[in-house]
């Protein structure tokens, strides 16, 4: 059997993978557009040693993903972060991340002094009084529009969107709950179910009651201790592929025999594309057009990350980052990862290393802006928030990584565009999709719908 997969990225490898474990006998090509593999992931050789500059962790408590990368031999690659904790900046201040809720949405109003007005914590506390949420179960609603009708501007503009930002780079307002706070949508689903009258901080309560008897131990995140690349440079090793680099795939057609793939030759008995969505809809079009069609509502978000590796780390703070205000005034960047201090390996390495993180959907101007212009306002920013001089320390290395139409913004109706894709894509055998459009964000939820997909083709 002949597979092609479009993509050398985590999915695209992935699942190549996965084809070798189902298929020992398979011919895979994977064909990449880039120059290099690994896609959203991308290890940099930082003199000081390999430094993540794409996504720089996963959720240690996915059993699925640690299983899988101790499968691929990478188990004794793992490590914990430090533990330390995370801070708010708004208002001008630094502020502690509230503990409970869910991705900063309260059950109450304890413990966010210094982040909203009274006016707003009075509202919260009495948030079960208000009329019932119209939800339907099945359905998403707008994580912003819900938490402002129910909470006011305060919750969403302060944590909320800076909580789910750092993960989305997209507002509130520009996601759906289904879609970026499942856990929250299901219990929704429950209390409609059980006819419970449906509010908010009663939701988010028996979020946290839960949360209060899980017996889960062990750190929630976990990263690699060379970087990613140890994770996508392992999966094209083991996955026997041929990886084509520098080779875009504009389109797919049917043939006798199976399919042939544009700008590139031979035929192929299956397919998987794990592009990104609107490069998706362009290469299905011409054997699945309603697939297309659907695709195309999907919009990207982009985002840059300017890393700096500082001789020194005196001053910085105790922290692992630094989530900042969606609306706070005079700063440039929505976060900073205090890299060095969140992962011990990375502190080992003596000095400081820091990750500033710019752009949101709807808005490219900072992605777009000079590299000179960037790295001034991490740094500016960096000392005005935490009164570290990232100047005086010396700043020894920097690298600065755009990634334009980097993240699906998973807005209200984006599950449902998944499920039409799907659909129209049921009839056309032999071609499968998977990727952080398809199968949610994080490295699990990429790794898992590889599998699966790859699983399907088979």
């Amino acid at each position: 059997m002949k597979y092609a997969i479009i993509g050398a990225g985590l999915a695209g490898l992935t699942a190549a993978y996965e084809l070798r474990q189902l298929d020992p006998q398979a011919e895979i090509d994977v064909f990449e557009a880039d120059e290099r593999i690994g896609g959203k992931l991308y290890t940099v050789p930082f003199e000081s040693g390999r430094t993540d500059m794409g996504a720089e962790g996963f959720l240690a408590f996915r059993k699925d993903a640690v299983e899988f990368f101790e499968k691929l031999g990478l188990g004794d690659a793992i490590v914990a972060p430090s533990g330390l904790k995370s801070l708010f900046y708004c208002g001008g201040e630094l502020h502690a991340i509230p503990m409970g809720g869910a991705m900063g949405i309260p059950a109450k109003s304890d413990g966010l002094d210094g982040l909203i007005s009274n006016e707003t914590a009075q509202k919260i506390d009495a948030e079960k009084d208000q009329p019932a949420i119209d939800w339907q179960r099945g359905k998403d609603m707008s994580v912003g529009k819900l938490v402002r009708e129910r909470y006011g501007d305060d919750v969403v503009d302060h944590i909320v969107s800076s909580l789910l930002g750092g993960v989305y780079s997209s507002a509130a307002d520009d996601l759906g709950i289904r879609a970026t706070i499942p856990q929250l949508a299901m219990v929704f689903d429950k209390m409609v179910a059980e006819g419970e009258k449906v509010t908010l901080a009663g939701a988010v309560e028996k979020l946290d009651a839960a949360r209060a008897k899980s017996t889960s131990t062990g750190p929630v995140f976990g990263a690699f201790k060379d970087g990613y690349a140890q994770l996508y440079e392992e999966l094209a090793e083991q996955s026997g592929a041929r990886i084509h680099l520098d080779s875009f795939i504009s389109g797919i057609k049917r043939v006798a025999g199976g399919f042939q793939l544009e700008k590139a030759e031979g035929t192929f008995d299956r397919v998987l594309v794990t592009t990104p969505a609107p490069t998706a809809a362009a290469q299905l079009r011409a054997i699945a057009p309603e697939a297309t069609a659907a695709l195309r509502n999907v919009k990207l978000a982009s985002s840059v990350v300017v890393g700096m590796k500082f001789d020194s780390a005196e001053g910085l703070p105790d922290n692992s980052g630094i989530l900042i205000a969606a609306d706070e005034p005079g700063v440039h960047a929505k976060a900073f990862t205090l890299a060095s201090k969140k992962w011990p390996h990375l502190g080992e390495r003596g000095g400081a290393l820091v990750r500033a993180s710019f752009g949101r959907f709807g808005d490219d101007a900072l992605v777009r802006a000079d590299e000179d212009d960037l790295v001034d306002y991490a740094l500016d920013d960096l000392q005005k928030i935490t009164g570290f001089d990232g100047r005086a320390a010396g700043l020894s290395e920097i690298f600065v990584q755009r990634w334009f139409g980097g993240i699906p913004c998973y807005n209200d109706t984006h599950l449902e565009t998944v499920a039409a894709v799907r659909a129209a894509l049921a009839d056309v055998e032999g071609v499968e999709v998977a990727g952080a459009w398809a199968d949610g964000v994080g490295i699990p939820n990429v790794i898992a719908g590889a599998r699966a997909a790859a699983g399907r083709l088979v």
